[in-house]
This record gives structure tokens, sequence and C-alpha cells, in this order.
């Protein structure tokens, strides 16, 4: 039994149902009141300094910050790229859940806010986390239904293995090019990821070096096990002894000089 299922054996029952849905309808809601009052949603960051005078708050509030504020689109275009963002969260959410359940995608976005919350404490200080979690959650969702089609803006379909690797570029980049903090900031904020994903991809890895490894021997083997004569009375072929001379009778079967019919 792996550490998750024992987890969930024993507290199962906090699993949150519908959980993105949730977190969904409240950034819609931050979203609204941002409208209102702009600078509300800058109470709701994750900033390490004002948690630490006593705004705790703030290690929950920054997953109900839409990411479409901060991203530079124009006023008029952020209402649709809202309603694509909640509708793809609670898309990949409701898939996650049925094939995790409730208990196991409470616990991995758990983690995950725990990631992101030592990334910032440790290493990055205050900044916007929503979407790295966010990114965390479609890495689960392409790791489980990779082949799944999406069509981009309705019109251009990919599949979700592709986009999760064009979502992986940058990060690779970012972990490459990074100083050895932001090297351990990204891994930590992909903690959840790796623990429930990270052992059976090691392990299918293995499995395949492992295959690998195998075939190679037994196409090395079968290589070296391949004679060019071999004796259809005595089966001795030019590797038992390299002085035989072979020769092919009128039957088309090949013997050895000493088997070879009169």
């Amino acid at each position: 039994m792996s550490w998750i299922s024992w987890l969930e054996a024993r507290l199962g029952f906090l699993g949150v149902p519908r959980l993105m849905q949730f977190i969904a309808v409240l950034n819609g809601l931050v979203y609204v009141l941002h409208l209102f009052q702009p600078t509300y949603v800058l109470g709701l960051l994750m900033i390490p300094e004002r948690i630490l005078r006593g705004e705790i708050w703030r290690l929950v509030s920054y997953i109900f910050v839409p990411e479409i504020i901060f991203g530079g689109i124009s006023p008029a275009l952020q209402p649709i790229f809202l309603f694509i963002y909640l509708w793809f969260m609670v898309w990949v959410g409701d898939a996650l859940e049925q094939a995790l359940g409730a208990f196991r995608v409470t616990l991995y976005y758990v983690l995950g806010m725990v990631g992101v919350t030592i990334a910032a404490f440790f290493f990055w200080g205050g900044g916007l986390f929503a979407p790295l979690l966010n990114l965390s959650l479609f890495f689960a969702f392409a790791t489980l239904y990779p082949d799944i089609q999406i069509y981009i803006f309705f019109v251009v379909p990919v599949k979700v293995k592709w986009l999760a690797f064009l979502s992986l570029a940058p990060l690779l980049l970012s972990f490459v090019m990074g100083s050895l903090g932001s090297k351990a900031a990204l891994l930590v904020s992909f903690l959840n990821y790796f623990l429930f994903f990270g052992p059976d991809i090691y392990a299918k890895l293995r499995h395949r070096t492992a295959t690998g490894i195998r075939r190679r021997k037994f196409e090395g083997k079968s290589s070296t096990d391949e004679t060019l004569h071999r004796c259809a009375v005595c089966k001795r072929t030019e590797k038992d002894n390299p002085e035989l001379d072979f020769r092919v009778a009128q039957d088309g079967q090949e013997y050895c000089t000493e088997h070879l019919p009169k």
C-alpha cells in the first residue's frame, strides 16, 4: 500500500468534492471585486513579509487571484479570457477527481500549496504563485490524459501532452539558466507532482531502460549465434572448427566433408 492509499484510508473524509469548482467560483468573485477596487487583490497575494506580520490569510487567499489580472491582457478582453481560464480549471479539476477521487485531488492541491509556500519563503519571496499551482494541476491532467485533444481558442486541435511539453519548456529553461535558489524553488513548487507521479515515472523509465538492455543483449547474442555453415548430420558449424569444410549436396542440405553423402 502506498503512502497516499494509507492516508486515504484514514483521512479520506477530509477530501473536498468539486474542489476546483469552488476555487473557480472564488476566482470569479475576486475578479469582480478587482473591477471595483483594484487594490483589493494586493491584500490577497503571497507576500512572506506580510504573513510574518500576522496576515496569515495570504497563505490561502493567493489561490483565489486569477492570473489574468496581472497578465497584461486588455481589460476589454479579460472577461473572455477569464471565462476560458475558469472553465478550463473546472474541466481539469473534474477530470482529476474522476480519475483520482476527491481526497487525492484535495491532497494534491494542498501539497502544491505547501510547495509554493516553501518556495515563497525560502527562495523567491512574494509573487504570483497561483499559476505555478494551477500548472501542476495541468501536468497531472496531462499525465493521466495525455491523448485528449483540446481546441485552442475553440479552433486549433492540440493533444494535451503537447501543450504540457510546451508549458514545460520555459520551466526547464529557467531551471537550467537560473540560480541555485531558482532551481530549488522550481523543484519544491512542483512537490505535489513529484510525490504523486514521480515513483510511477521512475518505475516506467527503469523498466524501459531494463527492457532496452535486455533487447540489446538478445540482439547481440542472436548476432553472435548466427552461423554461415551447419552440417545437417552432426550439426557442427564453422565456429566449432574453423578448419571444417562444408558442401551443399544434391538434396539441398549442407554437410561437412565427413558426412557428405556419396
